[in-house]
């Protein structure tokens, strides 16, 4: 049986997506597909944690845990907008527009963490920063590419975006492909009404 390569995420919606798309294509044509894996419009998601590799017996017990925490918390609405990188914009390994967020989306992520702790998945070293990935600098890469993306994101100011309405969270699959990742939802729970 093979292991499945897991998330728990928060969906952006569609309108959301395309913003953003839309907003990053002269940064995107600026550095170009060599230095960075960018993330297709519809993979745009906020990641609440990487659960890693589960036994696919395992889903119920995560999708339990997912239950239980989100009827815990209300819905409530994030705003997105910004540009930035991790871990610094000197030595950028991660691009994503930025995620403002209530007190709620800290509490509902430190109750996932602890829940999947509980199961024996590994705790997540790094502090929580929400964010929306949209590319990952090849390594490798050459230090005059490193300085074309510094200066493009130096050089690109992204503003508010828009809000997005909480009221779920998924648990999806990953599946590595040369093309890109393919997430399957796997299960979803909502948000206490």
């Amino acid at each position: 049986m093979s292991l499945l390569r897991t998330f728990i995420a928060v969906d952006i919606p569609s309108h959301l997506q395309q913003t953003i798309q839309e907003q990053t294509k002269v940064l995107r044509q600026t550095i170009g597909d060599s230095s960075v894996r960018w993330v297709p419009a519809h993979n745009i998601h906020l990641t609440l944690k990487f659960v890693g590799d589960i036994s696919p017996s395992n889903v119920d017990l995560l999708a339990q845990t997912l239950k239980r925490e989100a009827e815990l918390i209300p819905a409530f609405e994030i705003q997105v907008g910004g540009l930035g990188s991790f871990p610094s914009l000197k030595r950028p390994r991660v691009l994503f527009i930025g995620v403002q967020a209530p007190a709620e989306l800290e509490a509902l992520r430190r109750g996932i963490e602890a829940g999947a702790v509980k199961l024996g998945y590994t705790a997540d070293e790094r502090e929580f920063s929400p964010h929306l990935t949209i590319g990952r600098v090849r390594q490798h890469i050459s230090t005059s590419d490193l300085l074309t993306i510094r200066r493009a994101l130096e050089a690109t100011k992204i503003d508010s975006l828009g809000t997005v309405r909480v009221d779920s969270i998924h648990l999806y699959k990953s599946d590595l492909n040369p093309n890109g990742s393919i997430y399957t939802r796997l299960y979803s729970a909502p948000l206490h009404t």
